[in-house]
């Protein structure tokens, strides 16, 4: 039996220009699920991350707009709050593509706690962008709160906030044992809630975590066989989108630190992903493929996708 852990970006719930309602994302998220039941009818035993980043904004924006009428919402409870939403909508989808190709598994969400350092270098320098974007004049008062607001490329101020890098995954035994039952586990959602370990105890702070790399920690803690990143793009490419566009096929690990070196992946869209994968294969990791969901099967057998090892003989 082999086992794959299932990274799914965000373009598997909410595509390019929709609004992202309830009935968009379902209807989204049943068709990534018939891409899942074809590697669980393979014999794969599956664990499936997913990211949070239009949902967690909009639980901002809720929880601002109704500030005067209920209790507010910090980032590590709305993260929380979207491990369930989310969770939910891809357990019901998954478990109606599963039972249509008669497969009877169980599917489980575990809401999942992502270890963080207090002195990570991302808490004195918050870079990630989360929620509404706001006038000047809104922004100064938003500083007033201890927030730290940027200009985004002259579309109004936004709120930044630290992305640290994960260390520990606190429920992977948990995670880890529905594995071995043969359960499909959807956990680490939006990259996991972001804790630090103060007096023996674990405490929620503001931050968002990169959904491929806290994937890549929890992948090589289960040892998985395959380390799949879901994305919009079919495969991998070098100069993305220029007239001298290239596509990996199947590409070692010295190659692609060569090639991130070089600058191919940029920080905001493809460069996580790759040095999520870097992560995944230093730390004995097998095995990784990015491609898009539509080609999973396809790229497990080798013929679609980015597959990266070790070394190529």
């Amino acid at each position: 039996m082999k086992t794959a852990l299932l990274a799914i970006g965000g373009n598997s719930l909410i595509r390019a220009g929709q609004r992202g309602t309830i009935e968009e994302q379902f209807e989204n998220a049943l068709k990534t699920a018939e891409y899942i039941a074809q590697l669980i009818k393979m014999g794969f035993n599956l664990v499936i991350t997913h990211g949070n980043g239009p949902q967690v904004g909009a639980q901002l924006i809720r929880s601002e707009v109704a500030s005067g009428q209920v209790y507010s919402m910090p980032l590590d409870v709305c993260v929380a709050s979207t491990q369930g939403e989310i969770g939910y909508i891809l357990q019901n989808s998954i478990q109606k593509a599963l039972w249509k190709n008669g497969i009877k598994n169980p599917v489980v969400t575990i809401v999942t706690q992502v270890v963080v350092s207090e002195d990570d270098p991302a808490f004195k320098n918050p870079t990630k962008p989360v929620g509404p974007f706001y006038t000047k004049e809104e922004a100064e008062r938003k500083k007033q709160l201890g927030w730290e607001i940027i200009e985004d490329a002259g579309r109004g101020y936004r709120r930044v906030v630290p992305s640290p890098k994960p260390i520990d995954i606190i429920e992977k035994e948990a995670i880890r044992q529905c594995l071995n039952d043969g359960m499909v586990v959807i956990a680490v959602g939006g990259g996991g809630i972001p804790v630090i370990q103060k007096d023996g105890e674990y405490i929620g702070v503001e931050a968002v975590i990169d959904k491929d790399r806290a994937s890549a920690v929890l992948a090589k803690y289960l040892e998985v066989d395959y380390f799949i990143i879901s994305t919009d793009t079919d495969k991998v490419y070098l100069n993305y989108k220029k007239p001298n566009q290239k596509a990996l096929d199947v590409v070692s690990l010295e190659e692609i630190k060569k090639f991130y070196d070089e600058g191919h992946f940029p920080a905001g869209s493809m460069g996580p992903k790759i040095e999520a994968v870097i992560d995944f294969i230093e730390n004995g990791g097998k095995c990784a493929i990015i491609t898009s969901p539509e080609n999973l099967k396809e790229a497990v057998f080798g013929n679609a996708g980015t597959k990266i090892v070790k070394s190529i003989n």
